[in-house]
Formats: structure tokens, C-alpha cells, sequence
């Protein structure tokens, strides 16, 4: 049981306890002040800051570079200051006086860095130790100047620097601290040999053992010293000096004339190579770069050898050789980024070998082209004459061998190539191969059927190799196939151009090459049909790449099939005799078996990249039937009709409908022309009374056809040959006639907006005005002050300008009025 009070005591009970709580805050209030006086200070006035004084700026420099930069400038005005009483004021004392005081300013130089270090007074010491440095060689100099001026310079400067070197050596070694007498003693250590071979006036070779000498005692400085930036400088020495030395000995073992000259050179090449793959093995950052320099020197010493005593091209035979030993490194003891710069090497080599068999590979593909001029002129008497151009076949006679040896080479490295490499070693092998079949009659000087026999061949097996691959092959090595199309392709071309000598060889060849394509276009056929059907059904496995790949395969293919049709039927219609307009006619048989072959369905997928090819026909046999207007008329009018068959397919519609309409409308002018018809409207208009007629009834039909459809061929078959009379007429009722006939078209294109009858009467309308309006605006312009044009040309810039922005707006509106025209 609880007891609630009432609410008047319970009201009476909460105003005591806020009256009891008001009164604790105050006294704690009062409290918080009193501490509060007690602990904060009085602080004193602060008196006004005089105006003079400025807030300190702050520091721009650090006082480290304060220091360095007084150092340094010190350091350099008393080099200055040394040279120049050394050179210019040594005279005017004594033996005595000289000694004494470059003996005294020299050692003060010498013992003041230590006792700056001792000091810990480091950056002046670095900068005392400097001028110590300089004074030395001012003290080499004076000593050459006053006591030892007969002394060859060469052989003097040799020694000083030796000594010198000696010097900053052992006084950077006693004087730890000092980080400037190592670095230069390694730097003035490369000096001494070399000029000493100088002096002794010694051989090429001599020198470049000197400078092999030197790399090797900066290689020894770098395995086994521990200053860290006196090891960086002579790592950087070293591959200076080696390299210098090794293209010494190369350039040497490259002119020698006799094998023992020659062997010469290699003694240095080989202890480089040995001295790079020591480094190799001892400093692996440096593995890949030692074992490819040593490669390449083990290669030409070795190589260079049998050089001076074989020809040319047997030399190149015996580098690639030596390159290719190189591969045998792998299984060495020697770290795998030296194994990798020998095989690095051994590319190099082999790259270089095949760099040099590119021009009669050049020569074999092009060659041929400059006896074009001289087609069916006979049977040359070899391979080499068939080729017309000379790249100097005595001395690339063994190029189909390098290349084989290039090519077995790629393909025997493929073993230990990553996956992601072997298909380009093997892509380079196939590339390598068929050049080297290729150049081989030119090689051999076989004769002339035997070098189209053997391109032929090669051709032939280019294509299989592209055609007829193993499916895992498409998958895998998907390049080869690739690399073996290319390579077809570039053969049919060579052979084609090769066999222009005689006319047998030329229809012959062709016929083959024809087959071949077509043959090869055919067996792509499944592939491609397999590849739709798992696309279309969605069960692509791995053979569906196949079909991608031979896809553009067998376009490839089908194209070159049809430009080797054309031409096989040129160079049978010119062993007929036949005229050159017929055989343009002859010629247009092409595009119209290709419209034939594309409306069949399995044709379908290859059919495009066809057409356009065969299109080129088209313009060929208008110039083959240049010269006889009756004939390009026969021409055009028979593109026109292929056309027309093409457009008959609903997918080549558009395109191939307004062709026909335009080879037709063509065809006719030129038939005029050729008629020497001075009215053609008496011709045209029959043609464009039933042509509207047929139009007026297809949007009938149609509503949705357009006008171009329906009525630009009949107005063009009048309006255009009518403009073209009325411009060479200089009578006025045809221009009359013809303006009135544009302006009711125009009219009645804006009524029924037709945007075929708009344009073309419109711009009918405004040729025609302008011929008849041209003499007058002539006669009137002459009639004008010379300033008048130009003002009016300023004028008119500025009225565009100002209107620019209204007037892209009208055209824009026109444009989208234009567009809704049918």
C-alpha cells in the first residue's frame, strides 16, 4: 500500500529543495571566482610598439644552404685565384720562393681538412679538401713548367695522373670523412693506361687493351671496395671504358684482311666476354646487360675469324652460326638473367642476319614491276633477269639459307619461350620459311619457268597452310594460319607480276592462282557455315574461333579470286586480239557473275567484300573503253543493268537501286554526246513521261516511298542534259523553255513537298539564271569604280557576321523541312 502526498505538500516539497539548490549554486559561484583570482597573474602594461620596428620576414633560405653556397663560392675563388699565380705570376719568383710556397699552401690545403673534421666542421672541410685536390694538379703543372719542360706531354700527364690518382686514393682513405678525393681518384684513374698507349704511340689494339685493362681494375674497385659512391662512379667507368674497347676490337676484327688479323682483335673480344660474364655472375643487377655484351663479343671474336678468307654472304652464314651457339647457354651454370641476355644476344645476331637478307627478299616481290612496261616481250634467260633489278646476288647468295637457319632457329626456341611468345616465334618461323623459298631461284639463278613453277608452289602450299590448318591450330597458334595467308597473298602477287614476261606463262599462271583462290574459298565454307550455326544457337565450343578466323579468310580469298578474274580475262581477251572496248564488255562479265553468286544464299556471308571488289571492274572497263563514246555508254548502261540485278535483293536495295538510276541516266547523256544530238529532249522526254508515270503510281502504292525513288531518275534524264545543252546554247528559247519547265517543278515539289522535285528544279532554275544573267553581271562589274568590290566584300562579311547565328537557324529550319519532305 503507497502513500501518495497531496498535491499541496508535494508542490510545498519541490519549492524547498529549489530554494536549497539556487543557494549551493551561488555559493559555488562565489567560490569559482575567488580561485579564479587567485591564480591568473596580473600582467604587466604592454608598451606600444615604436613604428620603425617591422614583424621579422620570414627566412627564404635555409642557413645549410647559406653555408654550401659561401663554401662553394669560396672553394671556387681560390681555385681561381691558384691557376691564375700559378700561371701567370710563377715568373716572378724564384726556384726557391715557388717551391716554398706551393709546398706550404699545398700541405696547409692537405692537413686543414682533418683538422676540420676533427672539428665536426664537415662542409668546409669538403670544400678545403677540394682546393687540396685542385692544388695538386697546379703543383704536376708547375713542377712540368719549371723542372721537366722536355718531357713528352702524353707520357708526363700518364704518370701524374697515376700518381695523382695514387695520392687522392690514400689521402680519401686516411681522411674518411671526406667524400670528393675517392670519386676523383677513380675518375683520374682511367687516364694512365690509355695515354700511356698514346705516348708509345701503340696500335688500335693495344689501346683497346688498355682501355680493357682499365675496365677490369674499375670492376675489381667495384667487387671489393666499400665507398659507396667511388663504387657507383667506377661501375659507370668501367662500362665506358669496356664498351669503347670492345667497339675498338670489333671495328678492327670487321676491316681485317687476313684470319690472323682478324684473330687479333678476338683476343680482347673473348677476355671481354669472359670479364662480363664474371660481373654476370657477381652482381646481379647487372646480369642481363653483361651477358648480352658478352654475347655479342664472343660472336664476332669467333666469328670474325674465318670472315676475311669466305665471301661475303658465307660470313653472315658463319655470325649466325656462332649467335645461334649461343642458345646452347641455357642450360649453362649461370644466373637466368645472364642466360637471358645471351639469348638476347643470340636474337641480336640472328636479327641482324635477316636484316641483311631483306633486299633480295625486296627485290624477288618487286622486282617484277619494272618490266611492266615490257609485258609478253619473251622468256628472260634466268630468274635473276625475270627480276629486272640486281641487289647484288653474288654477295646475298646463301639468303635462302640464313633464312632457314633463322627460321629453325624461331621454331626450336619456341620449347622454351612462354606461351604467350610461342605463337610469334612461330608466326617468324613461317615469315622466315616462305622467304626463304622465295628468294631460293633467285639464288640459285634457275631459270625462268622454274622460278614461276617454284612461286607457284610456294603459293600453293601458303594458302593450305592457311586453309586446311588442324582446329587446335586455329585455337592455339591462330597467328600461323594468319602469317601463311599474308604470305599467300604476297606470293600470288609476285608470281602474278613475275609471269608478265610471256603470254603462256601469264594465262597459265593466272588460271592456276584463279583455281587456287577459289578453291581455298570454297574449303573456308564449312567452317564459316559452323561457326553461324553455333553463333545463331548459342552452343559456341572451341572451334567457334575457327570460324571467326576464317571468315575474313574467305573474303580475303574471294577477293583476290575476282581481281584475278578480271585480270585473266584481260590477258585472254589481248591473246584474242580483241580491241580494247571489247574487252571492256568482256570484263564487265566479272561483277555480273559475282551479283549472280551473292543472291545465292549460301554465298551470303563473303558476298559484300565481293561486290565491292568487283565494283572496281566498273571503272576499269570505262577506261579500257576511253576513246569511243559509243562503247562507254554500252559500259555504263551494263553496270547499270548489274546494278539493277543487285538492287532486286531486298538488302542491297537503296544503295544498288540509286546506282543503276544513275548509271542509266549516265549511259544516256554519254549516248547523246556520242550522237552528236544537238536536242536531247526529243530523246529524254519520252523516257521521262513514263518514267513519272511509274513513279505518280508507285507513291500511290507506296506512300512511304521517296521522291528521289519515284521521280529523280525521270527528271534528271531530262533536266540535267537540257542544263548541260543550255549552257553551250547562245539562244534564248531553250534557256527559256528550260527555266519555265524548273520553275514549275520547283513549285510543284514546295505544293506537294517533294523534296526530289524541290531540289532539282530549284537547282535547275538557278544554273539556268545563272548562264543567262552571267554577261550582264559581267558588263557591270567592269562598269564598276575598282573600289567598289572590296567595300562591297567588307560589307558583306560584316552583314555575315551580324546575321551568322539567324542564319545557321533558318538553314537549320530548312534543313528539317527538307527532311520531312517524301
Amino acid at each position: 500500500m503507497e502513500n501518495v502526498p497531496r498535491p499541496a505538500e508535494e508542490l510545498a516539497v519541490l519549492d524547498h529543495e529549489l530554494a536549497r539548490i539556487e543557494a549551493r549554486r551561488a555559493q559555488l559561484l562565489a567560490r569559482r571566482s575567488y580561485l579564479l583570482t587567485l591564480l591568473t597573474p596580473v600582467a604587466p602594461p604592454v608598451p606600444p610598439v615604436p613604428r620603425a620596428r617591422r614583424a621579422a620576414r620570414a627566412a627564404e633560405t635555409s642557413p645549410p644552404s647559406v653555408q654550401n653556397a659561401l663554401l662553394a663560392l669560396g672553394g671556387v675563388l681560390l681555385t681561381i685565384a691558384a691557376i691564375a699565380f700559378t700561371v701567370v705570376s710563377w715568373g716572378s719568383l724564384g726556384i726557391g720562393g715557388r717551391s716554398v710556397v706551393l709546398g706550404t699552401v699545398t700541405v696547409a690545403a692537405l692537413a686543414a681538412p682533418v683538422l676540420l673534421l676533427r672539428r665536426s666542421l664537415a662542409s668546409t672541410a669538403e670544400a678545403v679538401g677540394a682546393l687540396a685536390l685542385v692544388l695538386t694538379v697546379l703543383d704536376a703543372y708547375a713542377l712540368y713548367r719549371a723542372a721537366l719542360p722536355d718531357t713528352d706531354p702524353l707520357g708526363y700527364t700518364a704518370t701524374v695522373c697515376a700518381v695523382l690518382a695514387a695520392l687522392w686514393a690514400g689521402y680519401g682513405l686516411r681522411a674518411g670523412g671526406l667524400r670528393t678525393p675517392l670519386p676523383a681518384a677513380v675518375l683520374t684513374a682511367q687516364l694512365p693506361l690509355p695515354l700511356w698507349a698514346l705516348a708509345a704511340g701503340a696500335s688500335e689494339l693495344t689501346l683497346a687493351w688498355a682501355l680493357l685493362a682499365t675496365a677490369a681494375a674499375d670492376t675489381a674497385f667495384v667487387l671489393w671496395t666499400k665507398p659507396a659512391p667511388a663504387r657507383s662512379i667506377a661501375g659507370v667507368t668501367a662500362w665506358v671504358s669496356g664498351g669503347w674497347a670492345l667497339l675498338i676490337a670489333v671495328g678492327l676484327s670487321l676491316i681485317a684482311d687476313a684470319p690472323l688479323d682478324a684473330a687479333r682483335p678476338g683476343v680482347p673480344l673473348l677476355a671481354g666476354a669472359g670479364l662480363g660474364l664474371f660481373v654476370a655472375v657477381r652482381v646481379p643487377g647487372v646480369s642481363f646487360a653483361c651477358g648480352l655484351v658478352a654475347g655479342l663479343a664472343a660472336t664476332t671474336a669467333i666469328a670474325g675469324v674465318p670472315r676475311p678468307s669466305v665471301p661475303l654472304g658465307w660470313a653472315v652464314v658463319g655470325y649466325l652460326l656462332c649467335g645461334a651457339a649461343l642458345l646452347t647457354a641455357v642450360r649453362a651454370p649461370l644466373p637466368h638473367a645472364a642466360v637471358r641476355g645471351l639469348g638476347a644476344a643470340a636474337g641480336a645476331v640472328v636479327a641482324g642476319a635477316v636484316l641483311w637478307t631483306l633486299p633480295p627478299v625486296a627485290v624477288t616481290v618487286l622486282g617484277p614491276v619494272s618490266r611492266v612496261e615490257h609485258i609478253w616481250s619473251g622468256a628472260p634467260g634466268s630468274a635473276r633477269e625475270a627480276l629486272g633489278t640486281d641487289p647484288g646476288w653474288s654477295a646475298t647468295a646463301t639468303a635462302p639459307l640464313v633464312l632457314l637457319i633463322a627460321a629453325g632457329l624461331l621454331a626450336a626456341a619456341c620449347r622454351h619461350l612462354a606461351a604467350s611468345a610461342r605463337p610469334a616465334a612461330l608466326c617468324g618461323a613461317t615469315a622466315l620459311g616462305w622467304a626463304a623459298a622465295l628468294v631460293l631461284p633467285g639464288a640459285l639463278d634457275l631459270g625462268y619457268p622454274a622460278a614461276v613453277a617454284t612461286h607457284l608452289a610456294l603459293t600453293a602450299g601458303a594458302l593450305a597452310l592457311a586453309v586446311y590448318p588442324r582446329r587446335s591450330a586455329y585455337g592455339a597458334w591462330s597467328p600461323v594460319p594468319t602469317t601463311a595467308m599474308v604470305c599467300g597473298l604476297v606470293g600470288a602477287a609476285a608470281v602474278s607480276l613475275l609471269a608478265l614476261a610471256t603470254e603462256t606463262t601469264t594465262l597459265i599462271t593466272l588460271g592456276v592462282l584463279l583455281i587456287l583462290l577459289c578453291g581455298g574459298a570454297v574449303a573456308l565454307g564449312p567452317a564459316v557455315a559452323e561457326a553461324a550455326t553455333e553463333t545463331n544457337t548459342g552452343t559456341g565450343t572451341g572451334s567457334t574461333r575457327a570460324g571467326f578466323l576464317a571468315r575474313p579468310f574467305q573474303a580475303l580469298l574471294a577477293c583476290a579470286a575476282v581481281v584475278t578474274a578480271a585480270a585473266l580475262l584481260c590477258a585472254l581477251c589481248a591473246s584474242a586480239g580483241l580491241p580494247r572496248e571489247h574487252t571492256a564488255l568482256a570484263v564487265l562479265a566479272v561483277p555480273a557473275v559475282v551479283a549472280l553468286l551473292g543472291a545465292r544464299p549460301r554465298g551470303r556471308p563473303v558476298a559484300l567484300p565481293m561486290e565491292l571488289t568487283a565494283a572496281g571492274a566498273g571503272p576499269l572497263a570505262v577506261i579500257l573503253a576511253a576513246g569511243h563514246p559509243e562503247s562507254v555508254a554500252l559500259v555504263l548502261a551494263l553496270c547499270g543493268v548489274v546494278a539493277a540485278g543487285t538492287a532486286l535483293r531486298p538488302d542491297r536495295r537503296p544503295a544498288a537501286g540509286y546506282l543503276a538510276a544513275a548509271l542509266f541516266v549516265l549511259a544516256t547523256w554519254v549516248r547523246l554526246y556520242a550522237s552528236d544530238v544537238a536536242t536531247p529532249e526529243a530523246y529524254t522526254l519520252p523516257v521521262t513521261v513514263p518514267a513519272l508515270v511509274v513513279g505518280f503510281l508507285r507513291r500511290r502504292g507506296d506512300p512511304e516511298a521517296s521522291s528521289w525513288t519515284a521521280y529523280g531518275p525521270g527528271l534528271a534524264a531530262t533536266l540535267l542534259p537540257s542544263l548541260a545543252a543550255a549552257w553551250g546554247d547562245t539562244h534564248w528559247l531553250r534557256p527559256l523553255a528550260l527555266g519555265l519547265a524548273a520553275l514549275a517543278v520547283t513549285l510543284v515539289g514546295a505544293r506537294l513537298r517533294l523534296q526530289a522535285l524541290l531540289v532539282l528544279g530549284g537547282a535547275v532554275l538557278a544554273l539556268d539564271t545563272l548562264h543567262e544573267l552571267a554577261p550582264y553581271v559581267v558588263q557591270a562589274v567592269g562598269a564598276l569604280p575598282r573600289w567598289l568590290p572590296p567595300a562591297l566584300a567588307g560589307l558583306l562579311l560584316l552583314a555575315l557576321g551580324a546575321t551568322y547565328e539567324r542564319r545557321l537557324h533558318d538553314a537549320r529550319r530548312l534543313r528539317e523541312s527538307l527532311g520531312r519532305m517524301r
